[in-house]
């Protein structure tokens, strides 16, 4: 079959051996692959991710020496089944993009042991398979896997309904987030980038509030939102609030105590995530970002970072870092999208065959241009078209 394959950083079409299923596997035909911003890493920083891997005890991640098929977030149609399999031949799916291979699990796309969907066909496992339910199109089913990045993210940011939410960033990590932030029900998304067409995009996918941080802050309205921009302002809180509760016929301590149980006793703050992950941008935003915020990294940067920790206890910052989503996030992002309460399809920005891949790697790094391509691997466009 064809497929894509990534050596050093050179990607070409090639003819590779098809996928077996063995038991409690399946083979699909992809419909259609993301290119992710993780592929874009891998190309380039294969040997690096690799090195974090072996760390972290697992020692196959993709080196810049293999071959290697990438691809993890894809739709397809069941075509064939191992053992015990559960799905049908022709179902359409999507699956969590790990797969079992000598007894070990591996990431699929981002590994030697398991070829990922920039191919006409992909091994996956059954038990992490879901059928594409209530029509969905097959072909916007397959921006679950990222949807479910920016799900995992708002759901390890704790935001609440009325609490303010800033993105920084808006590529397509970024758009997810607001997506399923507004999906959660968060009433006020502020969005930064300093793409126009992103910003445009933001405006799309929901944001209430679209900055140029080229000419104004993310948080030019926090004193509007009840945010604290200055240490003052929290002294003045805490001597004014027991000055308050001083007065009460209870000792202030145990209402005081009362409040935390309720949460009313934290100041007020943003939860804002980093969707950009170069360096640098932790350091600005800890930097400038309302005291006591919420800052949930989301943007991977693949240099040595650096910021100031004296900054960030000062201003009592909550830094948080996600990877990934767990298996319900990935059920949960696709049930959001068949259920019509995400829109996915403005973030679709052009659809490319494999012969285009490499370009559409080129293409990706215009953000006046494009959020999302997808390969379908029987097109033979070269150039991405829109979908």
């Amino acid at each position: 079959m064809k497929a894509v394959v990534v050596s050093g950083t050179v990607l070409s079409v090639e003819d590779v051996d098809a996928p077996t299923p063995e038991a409690g596997q399946l083979v699909l035909d992809v419909v259609r692959c993301g290119i992710c911003g993780s592929d874009l890493h891998a190309r380039h920083h294969a040997d690096a991710l690799a090195d974090i891997g072996v760390e972290l005890g697992y020692d196959a991640l993709m080196r810049s020496s293999e071959k290697v098929v990438l691809g993890h977030e894809f739709s397809g149609i069941v075509t064939a089944r191992g053992k015990g399999s559960r799905l049908a031949e022709g179902t359409p799916v999507v699956s969590f993009p790990l797969v079992r291979k000598g007894g070990a699990i591996h990431t699929t796309g981002l590994s030697a042991q398991a070829p990922g969907a920039y191919a006409e066909q992909v091994l996956v496992q059954d038990a992490l398979t879901l059928a594409v339910p209530n029509g969905l199109a097959t072909d916007v089913a397959a921006v679950t896997e990222p949807l479910a990045v920016g799900l995992h993210a708002v759901r390890r940011g704790e935001v609440g309904k009325g609490q303010v939410a800033i993105v920084i960033g808006c590529g397509p990590v970024g758009l997810s987030v607001i997506m399923m932030l507004k999906a959660q029900g968060v009433k006020t998304v502020i969005a930064s980038d300093f793409s126009a067409g992103r910003r445009a995009l933001a405006t799309t996918c929901g944001a209430d509030v679209v900055v140029d941080p080229a000419t104004e802050s993310p948080y030019s309205s926090a004193a509007r939102h009840g945010h604290i921009v200055a240490a003052p302002e929290i002294f003045e809180l805490g001597v004014s609030t027991v000055e308050k509760l001083s007065k009460l016929p209870v000792p202030w301590p145990l209402v005081w105590r009362a409040a935390e149980k309720l949460g009313a006793a934290t100041p007020k703050h943003p939860v804002i995530f980093e969707c950009v992950g170069v360096p640098g941008v932790i350091e600005e935003i800890i930097s400038t970002a309302p005291l006591a915020s919420r800052i949930v990294v989301v943007g991977v940067c693949m240099e040595p970072d650096r910021f100031r920790p004296s900054m960030a206890i000062n201003k009592e910052i909550d830094l948080r870092f996600v990877l990934g989503y767990t298996p319900l996030d990935f059920h949960d992002a696709l049930h959001l999208l068949a259920d019509g309460k995400v829109d996915a399809e403005p973030i679709i920005t052009g659809v490319v065959g494999l012969g285009g891949v490499a370009g559409a790697f080129d293409a990706l790094k215009d953000p006046e241009t494009h959020a999302k391509i997808l390969i379908d691997p029987r097109s033979v466009s070269t150039v991405p078209v829109p979908r």
